[in-house]
C-alpha cells in the first residue's frame, strides 16, 4: 500500500518520508522536478505538476494514502484523480490561519482553506493537520543575527506556541499508518507560549551569545518586509503578531496529547539548528 508524498522537497515532507522508507514501508516522493528529489535509496519518486492533470495518474496509481501539501491550484482535479485510482485516506497539512476571522479573506489562510474544502466536498477520508507557528520560521532571523546584527520586530512581545517541525512529522506518520487520527481535523502548536523576544534569548543561548532587539514602527517592518514578499502577505502577518500581543498564545494538540510522548522544545530547535545562526 504505497503512500504519496507531495511536497516531498520541504522538511516536513522529507521528515515523513524517512519516517515511512524506515519503518519498511513503500513511500513515493513527488515533485514538479522529480529529479531535484534527494530521497533514500529505494524511495521511488515521481513528477506531480498541479497545473499539469496529465501527470496525476501515473503519479497515484497504486497509492492508498497522500501526504498532502496545501497548493489550491488544481485541487478539484487531483481530488478527482485520486478518488478514480482508489485513494483510500488523505493527510493534508494545513494551517491553524484557517481557523481564523475572515479565513477566506486573508492571504494566509485562504491558500490552505481552498484546499480543506475541496477534500471536505470529495468522497476521500481526510486528516487535517493544522499547525500554527513552526519554529524553523525562526530562520527567517538567521540573516542579521549571523552577521552580529540586531533584529528588528514590530511586535517583539507577540505571544506564539511555535511547534517543531519534527513534531508534526510524527503526527503525520502516525495520521498515515494508524488510525486514531483518521478523519480529525486538529490544530497543532508547540507546548509552550513564548514571545518572539524570549525566543531570541534561547536562541542567543544556543549560539553564546547576546541577540539584541530593536522595536521599529509597523511602517518600517512593512518596508522591510515587502522587499521580500508580498504586501498582502505583509499585512496578513502584521494583523496576526500584533493580535497576539496581548497574552499568552492558546496551547493546542502536541505529540504530548495526540501521541502519548512529550512535544519536542524551542530550546531543542534552537540548539539543533544553532549553526545557521552563526554565520557559517
Amino acid at each position: 500500500m504505497t503512500t504519496l508524498i507531495t511536497g516531498a522537497r520541504g522538511k516536513v515532507g522529507q521528515a515523513v518520508i524517512a519516517r515511512l522508507h524506515s519503518a519498511g514501508l513503500p513511500v513515493r516522493a513527488a515533485s514538479a522536478d522529480p529529479a531535484a528529489l534527494a530521497v533514500p535509496a529505494g524511495v521511488e519518486s515521481c513528477e506531480l505538476v498541479l497545473d499539469r492533470p496529465e501527470t496525476f495518474a501515473a503519479a497515484l496509481r497504486g497509492v492508498r494514502r497522500v501526504f498532502l501539501y496545501p497548493q489550491p491550484a488544481g485541487i478539484h482535479e487531483l481530488v478527482a484523480a485520486a478518488e478514480a485510482a482508489g485513494v483510500e485516506h488523505v493527510v493534508l497539512l494545513s494551517s491553524s490561519s484557517v481557523l481564523g476571522p475572515d479565513a477566506e479573506n486573508d492571504p494566509l489562510a485562504s491558500h490552505s482553506l481552498k484546499v480543506e474544502r475541496a477534500l471536505a466536498a470529495s468522497t476521500l477520508t481526510c486528516t487535517f493537520l493544522r499547525p500554527d507557528a513552526f519554529a524553523s520560521n525562526s530562520l527567517g532571523w538567521a540573516w542579521p543575527i549571523g552577521r552580529s546584527m540586531p533584529v528588528q520586530l514590530a511586535y517583539p512581545d507577540a505571544h506564539i506556541a511555535p511547534i517543531h517541525p519534527e513534531d508534526i512529522a510524527d503526527i503525520a506518520f502516525e495520521a498515515l499508518t494508524g488510525d486514531s487520527l483518521t478523519g480529525r481535523h486538529i490544530t497543532l502548536t508547540g507546548a509552550e507560549s513564548l514571545t518572539f523576544r524570549r525566543q531570541l534569548q534561547v536562541l542567543a543561548d544556543a549560539i553564546g551569545r547576546e541577540v539584541p532587539v530593536e522595536h521599529v514602527t509597523r511602517a518600517e517592518a512593512e518596508q522591510q518586509m515587502g522587499a521580500h514578499m508580498p504586501a498582502h502577505m505583509v499585512a496578513s502577518l502584521l494583523d496576526l503578531w500584533e493580535a497576539a500581543n496581548h497574552g499568552p498564545a492558546p496551547i493546542a494538540d502536541t505529540t504530548e496529547t495526540l501521541l502519548g510522548r512529550p512535544a519536542r522544545t524551542y530550546r531543542q530547535w534552537a540548539h539543533e539548528n544553532s549553526a545557521a545562526f552563526t554565520g557559517h
